[in-house]
């Protein structure tokens, strides 16, 4: 069966960082950098991308560009028949993810249309009342959550050049673009610049070891390790690719988005004196709030800047979703001999039935819990908390010990032609260091320590 390919570079580039980039780097990393001391814990995340983040990433490239082939496949071919679990393992991550992860992306698309018709404007009572409503209705949440995932099933059905190349070429720079505009309109807000302190200036008195462990724990989840969409996507990369420069690129941009959001939200709460809490509350009830006062002066631009902040939140969700859908795909497009559009179907299918269920366990229907969480909350723990470090820590495992060593060289060095050096200095890190780093986030993530 012949597949798809990843036409140049660049397109590798921003489809692979797209697949980081999310709301996550919106709300939560700001957030966690604003309360642990600012630039310090800008610095400690630097420090784990480079321990954590990028030989993880060049991992799962390793496994998906050797095997040319789907997470369930590449795994086996790579590790044996049983390492196959692995890939299952990923690609169940993935889809779970998709499924609650697109009622939010659904609340988003659903505020971009409101923000565009002036629905969202009044005091801060009126803004809290507007999301309770919206989000407590039973049908609302649901058929934009549907409606979020069909808009990624158009995209992943074209396939990898023209659906998701063309698509992250267009959606990254203008994700880029928003979020450089509202930047800009933040800081130029009378007082912005204590927001601006607050955020990059570092306060080393409240680096802990609990700030460390947040640290590895947001270089983990921000790069997608142990969802396999690197090593999906990676399967798509030409021979020629460059594996660590191209992890450290993606790296550098997610980064570069996530601290930039952190300047779009802080000086614009600073101005008007409001401390942005984190989740979803932030994005839907205190900037809202936030924007109208910083700009009420100036009620036109506050209105744009409503608008795009929106659609930056869109195009944000939509490159992640695009590669959790794109996982399953390949998988029953390879795996089923289906044709690409039937494979794709069957995920969507799959993703809005559990996308409905995690809406109606947060809205209407609240008595859809397990263990004494909404279904949404538990998809979400079971994911981030068991799921994620476990394929993670089963990836650097099966690289690290079990799969030979002139193997994994061959392909981090391009049969020897590139990044010679790094490959001892990668090999230790994937053997021992990532292994610990992982542990060491379950542990913190258990409250053990």
């Amino acid at each position: 069966m012949e597949r798809g390919n990843f036409g140049s570079k660049i397109g590798i580039i921003l489809a692979t960082a797209g697949s980081a980039v999310g709301l996550g780097n919106v709300w939560r990393f700001p957030f966690m950098t604003g309360q642990n001391g600012g630039a310090a814990f800008i610095i400690l995340y630097f420090a784990c991308i480079f321990l954590l983040g990028i030989p993880g990433m060049v991992s799962e490239f390793i496994i998906g560009r050797r095997a040319q082939s789907n997470a369930y496949r590449a795994y086996g071919k790579m590790g044996g028949r049983w390492w196959r679990f692995v890939g299952i393992l990923g690609i169940l991550t993935s889809t779970i993810i998709l499924g609650f992860y697109a009622v939010v992306a659904g609340w988003c698309l659903q505020y971009l249309f409101s923000s565009v018709a002036g629905y969202i404007n009044g005091d801060a009572a009126y803004v809290q009342q507007y999301f309770q409503s919206f989000s407590s209705d039973p049908l609302k949440p649901c058929l934009w959550a549907v409606a979020f995932v069909l808009i990624t099933h158009f995209v992943v059905v074209r396939g990898v050049q023209k659906g998701i190349e063309r698509a992250s070429k267009i959606l990254m720079p203008l994700l880029l673009l928003l979020l450089i505009v509202i930047v800009i309109a933040s800081c130029l807000l009378p007082g912005a610049m204590e927001g601006v302190r607050f955020l990059l200036l570092p306060d080393f008195t409240k680096v802990t070891h609990s700030v460390l462990l947040e640290a590895l724990g947001q270089a983990f989840f921000s790069l997608s390790l142990g969802t396999a969409c690197l090593c999906t996507y990676a399967s798509y990369f030409s021979r020629q690719t460059n594996l660590v420069r191209s992890a450290a690129q993606i790296a550098l941009l997610d980064t570069i988005i996530a601290i930039l959001a952190g300047l779009m939200i802080f000086p614009a709460a600073f101005s008007v004196g409001v401390n942005p809490d984190s989740g979803p509350s932030l994005i839907f009830i205190t900037l809202p709030n936030v924007f109208q006062q910083a700009f009420s002066t100036m009620p036109t631009i506050g209105y744009i800047i409503g608008i795009l902040f929106y659609a930056l939140l869109v195009f944000a969700a939509l490159t992640s979703t695009i590669s959790m859908h794109e996982i399953g795909t390949a998988f029953f497009h390879e795996e089923l001999h289906l044709a690409r559009p039937k494979a794709a179907w069957i995920l969507t299918i799959v993703c809005s039935v559990l996308a409905i269920f995690c809406s109606l366990s947060v809205g209407a229907v609240g008595e859809i819990q397990l263990f004494g969480m909404s279904l949404m909350d538990f998809c979400d723990f079971l994911t981030a908390q068991v799921m994620l470090p476990a394929g993670a820590l089963l990836t650097s495992i099966m690289l690290g010990w079990f799969v030979t060593r002139r193997t994994v060289r061959d392909e981090f060095t391009n049969g020897n032609i590139v990044n010679q050096s790094l490959f001892p200095v990668w090999r230790f890190c994937v053997r021992y260091i990532v292994p610990l780093c992982i542990l060491l986030i379950f542990l913190h993530q258990f409250g053990v320590i």
